[in-house]
């Protein structure tokens, strides 16, 4: 069809089908309001849609992702079933939804069939069909379910970065953060539980059967069972996901949160573990293991680590000490009793193993407690007529007592070292380097909240969160100094 419209001598010919209601005069000429739409066709190159310095182009091209086919062969048939969409292509969607924070599967294939750099990523053509949004659901819930896939893809990117020379293994950095569960805080129900019982207790035991050797104290009975094992707890627990935990911590959120328990490495602020616990473990409780995984898997050799002062424990300081680690970890600030003297008042002798007191008196060794601890007691007597009494102790016995670790020695190392030169230099680079990873995780790519409930499914979202910000630091950085 031929339109031709005449006003006050301009003359405009359409070709095509129009509506006169999409005829709009602006002064003296004519338009067609739907100019803008685009009916035609056009021979183009992908290639050339995608920009030079997109991200997704430096991680195809310094990312090695052949590994995946070999990794996940185990888990298909190859001579039965129709065949099935490309493990590639199908872990290349999964990391499109991390990178770009692209929270749910129906809106990550809508992003795909519009978004032509992410068609390009994972070498669909403008034509080619989008692999369903099912598919990635199947082969989480179904074909990976009880596989390590997810761990050995995030392990095999630390080993390029590794070959890369971006990870040293000589100095890590630790943290936990919290990540709401998709749980609400409301609906939960009571539960007794009892509490856990500490791994190091044979290691304390003999610890303080040779302090009291050398006291020339008798030795304790032995512990039929740790005194964890007869002591309960009352814990909610969440009605919609059951494994979270309930967390509750002064200038944190309240609710079900899982716990992210992070490690980078120094260098390049590479993660190079991710351990998922509960919300309601405690921070310190899961760090040596950890260290000691990185090390076996990695062949680490490291020299140095720092944390903040939710790992100062008695025994992670001793442990460090005894492996020779560099230990830096923060130190909470003490506060007294009001109007009684601070415990660094009173001044410790090694040589002699005994504590003074800021009047002089001598606090001496009287025995070491099943918990580990030296007591040091002083003279009721002299304490009775002190004039510093009243500043020092309000017991009804007038004797002051002050408590010594058996590891104490570990724990005042740790101090020195966060009090020197290094130490206050590593610390400061803590916040540059793991507190940033976690900001970078939660503000980019969606890691405030989990995707799905279930702790192994939270293991999942922290793995591949983490394993797109390590192939982002990895592209970045070598097209950087390409």
């Amino acid at each position: 069809m031929v339109l031709s419209l005449e006003n006050n001598g301009f003359k405009a010919i359409f070709y095509g089908t129009i509506r006169a209601e999409n005829i709009i005069q602006v002064g003296d000429k004519l338009f067609n309001s739907k100019d803008h739409t685009q009916s035609g066709y056009e021979f183009v190159y992908i290639n050339d849609l995608v920009p030079e310095d997109h991200l997704l182009r430096k991680i195809d091209k310094y990312i090695d992702f052949s590994f995946i086919r070999e990794k996940v062969r185990p888990y298909y048939c190859m001579d039965n079933g129709r065949p099935s969409v490309d493990p590639m292509v199908l872990f290349k969607m999964i990391f499109l939804g991390y990178l770009y924070g692209i929270r749910s599967e129906r809106q990550l294939e809508l992003e795909v069939k519009t978004n032509i750099a992410y068609r390009w990523f994972l070498g669909l053509k403008l034509t080619d069909p989008v692999p369903d949004h099912s598919t990635i659901s199947y082969n989480r819930h179904k074909r990976f379910q009880e596989t390590e896939i997810f761990q050995e893809i995030f392990d095999e990117i630390v080993f390029q970065a590794i070959k890369l020379k971006m990870v040293a293994g000589r100095v890590l950095f630790t943290d936990s953060t919290h990540i709401k569960a998709n749980a609400n805080k409301k609906k939960f129900n009571r539960k007794i539980v009892r509490k856990t019982t500490k791994r190091y207790l044979e290691t304390l035991d003999a610890a303080i059967e040779e302090d009291r050797r050398q006291h020339g104290k008798k030795s304790l009975k032995v512990r039929k069972q740790s005194p964890e094992e007869n002591e309960t707890k009352e814990i909610k627990e969440s009605t919609t996901d059951p494994e979270s935990g309930y967390m509750f911590r002064t200038g944190k959120p309240e609710g079900f949160f899982y716990l992210d328990h992070r490690t980078v490495d120094f260098k390049y602020n590479i993660i190079t573990d991710v351990h998922i616990t509960p919300g309601n473990v405690h921070d310190s409780l899961p760090y040596l293991e950890r260290l000691d995984a990185q090390i076996e898997k990695f062949k680490f050799n490291v020299e140095a680590v720092a944390v903040d002062s939710g790992y100062l424990t008695t025994h992670i300081c001793k442990e460090l000490q005894d492996r020779k680690i560099f230990a830096v970890i923060g130190h909470r600030r003490f506060h007294p009793t009001k109007g009684l003297f601070s415990k660094f008042k009173f001044l410790y002798d090694k040589v002699k193993d005994e504590y003074s007191c800021p009047n002089k008196q001598i606090l001496k060794y009287r025995t070491t407690n099943r918990d580990g601890y030296r007591e040091y007691i002083s003279e009721s007597k002299i304490c009775a007529e002190c004039p510093l009494l009243s500043q020092c102790t309000r017991s009804k016995n007038h004797q002051k007592v002050i408590t010594r670790h058996v590891w104490e020695d570990s724990k005042e190392w740790v101090h020195k070292n966060t009090l020197s030169k290094s130490g206050k230099m590593l610390y400061k680079k803590r916040k540059e380097t793991i507190e940033r990873s976690f900001a970078d995780a939660k503000q980019l790519h969606g890691y405030r909240y989990c995707r799905f409930r279930g702790k192994k499914y939270a293991l999942e979202q922290a793995l591949m969160t983490a394993t797109c910000q390590n192939m982002k630091k990895i592209a970045n950085h070598l097209a950087k100094i390409a």
